[in-house]
């Protein structure tokens, strides 16, 4: 089992990247991430990576003249490590069209907000500003949209009156550190359906 293969594309400081390192080290997924790539050079999920003995290939987007260039060396990237499954950890760019289609179902995305809602950038921020009394984060496939892709698991959080951004994005961290690890299992051992916009969960 552990020859199924994920590929990690990352931009940030890298925690929900950790938390999937220390799942497939621990046994709790049955895969090995093969490769982390980031497009940004500054990315501490790339030092993350290396610490764990994980290659990693950084794509710095401001060097591309563009973002079909960009996207054109990431797919010849993907196709020469051929994942089973892709996961997006913090990566802050949508993942192009041809991208999604090549590997359709085989990508998974964790997002700060219990999607539909508050899609997109600072998802903390604007369920603070909206007055919501629970929120929580979300895994999806991705699709062409942005945080439109079919919800896999999905866990709440309180709200409180007091919060910030800031301490709202911590609490819910701790939840997407539980979630994206399970997800990934589930996938990786051929549990998930689809059906619509459906993600029916195998049993047993």
């Amino acid at each position: 089992m552990l020859d199924k293969r994920i590929v990690v594309l990352v931009s940030g400081r890298g925690t929900n990247l950790q938390a999937l390192i220390d799942a497939a080290t621990g046994g709790k997924i049955p895969g090995r991430i093969t490769l982390v790539i980031s497009d940004n050079p500054d990315a501490y999920a790339l030092r993350r990576a290396q610490k764990a003995g994980i290659p990693t290939v950084t794509l710095d987007y401001a060097s591309f003249p563009g973002k079909k260039a960009y996207e054109e060396a990431l797919l010849a990237t993907l196709e020469r490590e051929n994942p089973d499954l892709i996961c997006l950890a913090g990566y802050m760019r949508i993942v192009g069209r041809t991208i999604v289609s090549r590997y359709r179902y085989r990508i998974l995305n964790i997002h700060p907000s219990l999607l539909p809602a508050f899609p997109g950038l600072e998802a903390q921020k604007q369920a603070v500003e909206y007055g919501v009394k629970v929120s929580g984060c979300t895994v999806h496939f991705v699709d062409e949209g942005m945080d439109t892709g079919p919800i896999i698991l999905q866990a709440t959080c309180p709200v409180f009156d007091d919060d910030t951004p800031e301490t709202l994005a911590e609490r819910i961290l701790e939840y997407e550190h539980e979630i994206y690890p399970q997800a990934v299992r589930l996938f990786l051992e051929g549990k998930l359906r689809i059906e619509g916009r459906k993600v029916l969960v195998q049993k047993g």
